[in-house]
């Protein structure tokens, strides 16, 4: 018998139940019907951040940046291309800081971009200023 995991919907936050097994075959949202993958970051925000960090069991990795911030602007392609290197095995999700003021307050967010990896919940690594795609997915799954 296959381990289950939830996942969170990209598109509408559902929580979905699907064995571990079945992430690499393209699943699709048990509500939306659209796909759990999406080779793309997520915009997250303090609505849909939560779903994501809590209740999916897949590390979440996530971009704190501005749309000011240069080194950020700058390392946005690599970060979206980083989603297509480590998807399904880890969900992409981008927090801008100024939209999003609280979360980055929480996370005390001092300096941008800053990449943190979450696990079960929690902070398990956090990395500050640009890299590569290639950077960003060495890092990752060394803390994953």
């Amino acid at each position: 018998m296959s381990e289950s995991i939830h996942l969170a919907c990209p598109h509408c936050a559902a929580i979905n139940r699907l064995p571990a097994t079945r992430l690499s075959q393209h699943p699709k949202c048990g509500q939306c019907h659209q796909a759990l993958f999406t080779g793309h970051p997520l915009e997250l925000t303090g609505t849909n951040f939560d779903k994501h960090l809590r209740h999916s069991e897949i590390p979440l990795l996530v971009d704190f940046w501005a749309a000011w911030c240069g080194p950020c602007r700058m390392m946005a392609p690599a970060f979206a291309q980083a989603a297509g290197i480590l998807e399904p095995t880890m969900r992409l999700g981008k927090i801008d800081t100024e939209a999003q003021a609280e979360l980055s307050a929480h996370y005390q967010i001092r300096s941008i971009p800053t990449l943190i990896l979450f696990k079960g919940g929690r902070e398990v690594a956090r990395q500050a200023g640009a890299m590569s795609a290639q950077d960003i997915a060495r890092w990752a799954k060394s803390h994953a």
